[in-house]
């Protein structure tokens, strides 16, 4: 045989035994690529549902006039730059002044079950897995309708620790500051904010500096 042709037969089963070589390393590789493959899939479930769950969870809301106009307060998922969360939808259980009631979320709203008859504190609490979540509001009524108004903690502890500042300055004014005090817890009473639910306001606020 002549060189020539000993040549083009060498680089032909050069040629076939590279292709061989490649062929057996992709049926090796292909198993362990899948096992790769699938080791991290399960890997990440747990974090992905970790994600949905989470995102599916209210941390914050703020509350409106229902849009429909029917004495009924709306309560709006947001997130801590009260931005509406669109993406909450289901069941949550909130406490009204007190009183438990699931609330249906759709869209990131909700309506609350009862009517507002009169201007009443009304403190709305969530709880979840992160923690219990209260905001304070005053809900004025009007012919027009209701006007929710955040209260903030502070404010609750001002007047009470104003008076307090006046005795001690003063202690010819110590029977002043307790008939304001006393007109300051009726009122707050009467208008639904009762000694439960002042502490309550309190602890959550101090919470939120946390």
């Amino acid at each position: 045989m002549s060189l020539f042709f000993v040549i083009i037969k060498n680089q032909i089963d050069s040629k076939n035994s590279l292709i061989l070589h490649s062929y057996l390393l992709l049926k090796m590789c292909k198993p362990i690529f899948y096992q790769f493959l699938f080791s991290v899939i399960i890997l990440l479930m747990p974090i992905a549902t970790f994600a949905q769950k989470h995102s599916n969870e209210i941390d914050h809301f703020i509350v409106v006039e229902n849009l429909l106009k029917n004495n009924k307060l709306a309560i709006i998922a947001t997130d801590s730059l009260e931005k509406p969360l669109e993406n909450i939808n289901g069941t949550f259980q909130f406490s009204l002044n007190g009183f438990n009631y699931p609330l249906t979320f759709r869209d990131g709203v909700a309506i609350t079950p009862n009517k507002v008859e009169k201007s009443t504190f009304v403190f709305i609490k969530h709880l979840n897995e992160s923690g219990s979540h209260g905001q304070l509001f005053y809900v004025i009524k009007k012919d027009s309708g209701l006007n929710p108004i955040k209260i903030n903690w502070i404010f609750l502890l001002l007047i009470p620790a104003a008076l307090l500042v006046i005795v001690m300055m003063f202690r010819k004014f110590l029977t002043i500051a307790i008939i304001g005090l006393l007109i300051f817890l009726y009122f707050n009473y009467k208008q639904g904010l009762d000694l439960t639910t002042f502490f309550e306001t309190l602890v959550h606020g101090i919470k939120g500096l946390f």
